[in-house]
């Protein structure tokens, strides 16, 4: 499974991002994907997670502003950013449950100025 994360970028205190994950390669039977994310000097923590059944799951401190979703014809989860806050500045990295194994993307660096 290769995964492909993008949407990252520089936006002030407020807005909105929406990060993509695209899947390719053996994508069947991926249980779920998801997104943790790192910022500098911290330790990584889980964003959401969503299953292959559409069921999600967030962290406490994304509740009612993140959203995650999948398209399933395109092999594509997506995580809506809103209201942003500096503190959400981060390298996001998105993942893939399959089979016992656990497959990374590349992360894409999140800035939220004040």
């Amino acid at each position: 499974v290769q995964l492909q994360a993008s949407g990252g970028g520089l936006v002030q205190a407020g807005g909105s991002l929406r990060l993509s994950c695209a899947a390719s390669g053996s994508t069947f039977s991926i249980n779920a994907i998801g997104w943790y994310r790192q910022a500098p000097g911290k330790q990584r923590e889980s964003v959401a997670i969503i299953s292959s059944d559409g069921s999600t799951n967030y962290a406490d401190s994304m509740k009612g502003r993140f959203t995650i979703s999948r398209e399933n014809a395109k092999n594509t989860v997506y995580l809506q950013m809103n209201s942003l806050k500096p503190e959400d500045t981060a390298v996001y990295y998105c993942y893939a449950q399959r089979l016992n194994r656990v497959y990374w993307g590349q992360g894409t660096l999140v800035t939220v100025s004040s």
